[in-house]
């Protein structure tokens, strides 16, 4: 009989965090027990899972005592508070969280780009931003071909990256709005019904917003390149599920729409829809509730002599986050020496 692990989930009762359950459970992760964790505010609530359900406990020092692992989405200061106790404790932390990505101590971890990494975590392993995620399972293939120079970037962000809050207010505004009441504003700065909104997380002294800087430092960390250069403009626009991205890249040698067609083609977890002609091109429509990273729309960047855009799609809270979470505890779990954890604050 195969090992099986005790697993805790903090921020159980969130959006991420229940995908994170429904995650375990779809990908057959070998748990034993699966501990639900959260705030005293959700403590005591009742979430289904795996045919039962899971009653949620509050969080607290001794709540990792007995876990083999855990997964956070709880939020930056949960997140900095609990990590360490829970690698002190033993149990090796995979974070969803902003508070850890940028911490050397800590390997900032897609299973598809750069699992070599992981073996220099001491206990607490990051989650990237969802919108690094999925351009960066879409170009690694390329980069690791003939590398990539420049990254150039606009998001296009659903509401759902705000958590259910962002969803209820996307949701309230638009029957307002089309019942001819005006749409009561309360998450975002204005708004998003029928709107697009340039500005993601606080602005910086740079101009750029603190969710534009996360991918530009996420990007370098991860393919630990410094010489890669990039831009990025985050967008919130009013769709529930899935982001999407327009992506100019200049390599570093030149390569054609269809040999990158191909060699993202051949990678792991990337799936190639691009048939212009057929009105065939990655949609957050299909792609909500998916795992795969959908590219399409790859063509010659014309204004440019080695670039190529592209359009890429994803699932922000499935392989954004929960998947991606989850697919690195699967990692773990193969290597008895990842699961060992030497925390020292």
């Amino acid at each position: 009989m195969s090992k099986e692990y005790n697993v805790g989930v903090l921020g159980a009762s969130g959006a991420v965090g229940r995908e994170m359950l429904d995650c375990l459970v779809e990908r057959g992760f070998p748990f034993k027990e699966v501990r639900a964790l959260a705030s005293e505010r959700s403590a005591g609530e009742k979430i289904d899972f795996d045919g039962g359900q899971l009653t949620v406990r509050e969080v607290g020092p001794n709540s990792f005592e007995g876990l083999d692992l855990a997964i956070f989405s709880a939020g930056a200061g949960a997140s900095a508070k609990f990590a360490p106790i829970a690698a002190r404790a033993g149990c090796p932390v995979v974070d969803n969280s902003s508070n850890w990505r940028m911490d050397p101590r800590v390997p900032l971890i897609i299973p598809e780009v750069n699992p070599g990494a992981l073996r220099r975590h001491k206990g607490i392993i990051a989650n990237p931003n969802c919108s690094t995620i999925q351009m960066l399972v879409a170009l690694k293939p390329i980069y690791d071909a003939v590398g990539i120079r420049r990254i150039v970037v606009s998001t296009y962000q659903s509401v759902s990256g705000t958590g259910q809050k962002g969803i209820e207010e996307l949701a309230a505004q638009t029957k307002d709005l089309l019942s001819g009441v005006d749409a009561e504003i309360s998450v975002y700065p204005h708004r998003i019904a029928f709107n697009c909104l340039p500005h993601i997380d606080s602005f910086t002294d740079n101009g750029y917003t603190k969710e534009e800087m996360k991918m530009v430092n996420e990007t370098v960390k991860i393919f630990d390149d410094k010489t890669v250069r990039v831009s990025a403009t985050c967008v919130r626009v009013p769709v529930f599920y899935a982001h999407s991205e327009a992506v100019w890249i200049e390599t570093g040698r030149p390569l054609s729409p269809e040999a990158a067609r191909e060699l993202m083609s051949r990678a792991p977890g990337i799936l190639v829809v691009d048939d212009p002609a057929g009105n065939a091109y990655p949609l957050a429509s299909a792609a909500s509730g998916r795992d795969e990273v959908f590219v399409g729309r790859v063509r010659q960047d014309i204004s440019c002599e080695n670039g190529l855009a592209m359009w890429i799609v994803a699932d922000n809270i499935r392989k954004g986050a929960a998947t991606n979470a989850v697919q690195i505890a699967e990692l773990m779990i193969r290597d008895p020496g990842l699961m060992k954890t030497d925390w020292t604050d």
